[in-house]
């Protein structure tokens, strides 16, 4: 019998357990920050049961012909309550989980406290009663199209981003955590096997069976799922309350997230409380190309972009020496965090050395502060502080508050005095300071 990895995430509070089908898988959840501050804030006001399908993921492999039926997956879903004591729980279903969780609840009422369906729909194929539908060769053509797309593109990432996250097309970070997704959730051929199931589905004459809560969430402009199909779930669960959110992507991490949060909690909870946002201590590090447009002009788009990928490379080996975490990247500047200001500065410094190989030179500007996490951004006033000294530092220079300075004393790094400065939008004049040679 096929094993379903199965994860939790959080507390047991007042509020009944959630049990959640993957989608993707939760092999990589963890890899995401948007992913896992999505589970995260899920699990701050239930108990969060995060399970891959049958056949994905950290899951069991079963043959691509034998992937699980609708009604398997079903049980699936009854094996894992019984396995975690989850007696009765609600079901978040996104996407094509909705077909899974819908009979579910229709069949196990009594265990089933909520319904919350997400960017789901009740069948694939067009009808009279259904005409948002794909035709017979609309589908087909799908279905090839996947199969030769999946064979061809397969864990590069480039496959299914513009339809499933189309505000994360070219943040390079997300798209190579989008690549890894397709590689660790399933192979090509149980990929194209589910996919051909799942344009099997219809559970049409299962909704009036359902008797249990139903939220039912859906993004206006879905391109994965239309929202034509939310509201026909909607109109046809009795008693079940629709919620049409603004946005195009089809995860629910990714854009407004909080706004699909808010509605599951307040819907679970009768609370739609707002966490507090995240609060870090960290030293925040600018970085960017000394006299770009001048260089990219001299070298012609193509010389530019093939400096731009060493520079990109080797900003990021030093990251990874130094326990940087990247934050942002626009053009040639990156704004990362440190856990420690004498890393931040080492780091500064051996990224100022390494490029020296490029012919190029680069300034960077350092401050430590409390910032607020928002998924995987930063923001703050330290942040801010952060950008202001880099754009005072000179090239070849690495600059620094007075805040980084004094917390680093007695770490042997050594600076010169730059004298005080007015930095646009801060209060009060900034003694800044710039790192040594030799630091």
């Amino acid at each position: 019998m096929s094993t379903l990895r199965t994860r939790w995430w959080g507390r047991v509070s007042a509020t009944s357990s959630l049990c959640r089908g993957s989608s993707p898988t939760s092999s990589t959840s963890g890899r995401n920050p948007r992913v896992a501050r999505f589970l995260r804030r899920l699990a701050s006001f239930s108990r969060l049961i995060f399970f891959d399908k049958r056949g994905t993921g950290l899951s069991d492999r079963v043959p691509d012909s034998e992937l699980p039926t609708l009604e398997q997956r079903m049980d699936d879903v009854r094996a894992v309550m019984d396995d975690v004591g989850s007696n009765p729980a609600a079901l978040f279903a996104p996407s094509d989980a909705g077909a899974m969780a819908t009979l579910f609840a229709a069949t196990y009422p009594e265990r089933t406290t909520a319904l919350i369906l997400y960017g789901c729909f009740a069948a694939s194929a067009k009808d009279p009663d259904y005409p948002w539908g794909m035709t017979s060769d609309e589908l087909a053509e799908l279905d090839r199209r996947i199969s030769e797309g999946w064979q061809h593109s397969w864990g590069q990432g480039a496959l299914y981003l513009e339809l499933f996250a189309p505000s994360m097309v070219g943040d390079e970070r997300y798209e190579e955590w989008f690549a890894r997704l397709e590689r660790l959730s399933a192979s090509p051929g149980a990929a194209i096997t589910l996919a051909r199931m799942n344009r099997q589905i219809d559970v049409r004459h299962v909704l009036a069976a359902i008797r249990v809560p139903t939220l039912v969430l859906h993004r206006k402009d879905d391109r994965v799922v239309p929202v034509e199909d939310g509201r026909y779930l909607a109109e046809r669960i009795p008693g079940a309350k629709y919620v049409e959110l603004e946005g195009t992507d089809h995860w629910p991490w990714n854009g407004d997230a909080e706004s699909i949060l808010q509605e599951v909690n307040e819907f679970l909870t009768g609370s739609r409380e707002i966490p507090e946002p995240d609060r870090v201590l960290a030293t925040v590090m600018f970085t960017d190309i000394v006299d770009s447009t001048g260089l990219a002009a001299d070298l012609g788009d193509r010389r530019w972009a093939e400096l731009l990928e060493d520079h990109h490379r080797l900003v990021r080996r030093e990251l990874a020496r130094s326990r940087g975490r990247e934050i942002d990247t626009a053009g040639d500047g990156f704004l990362a965090t440190f856990d420690g200001p004498a890393r931040a500065i080492l780091c500064a410094s051996a990224i100022r050395e390494a490029v020296k190989g490029l012919g190029i030179k680069i300034r960077a500007g350092l401050h430590t502060g409390e910032c607020e996490v928002v998924g995987e951004k930063l923001r703050g006033v330290a942040v801010h502080i952060g950008a202001r000294v880099a754009a005072h530092a000179g090239p070849g220079e690495i600059l620094v508050s007075r805040t980084v300075k004094d917390l680093v004393a007695g770490s042997g790094l050594t600076f010169e005095d730059r004298g005080s400065h007015a930095l646009k939008g801060v209060p009060g004049d900034w003694q800044l300071f710039a790192v040594q040679k030799g630091g």
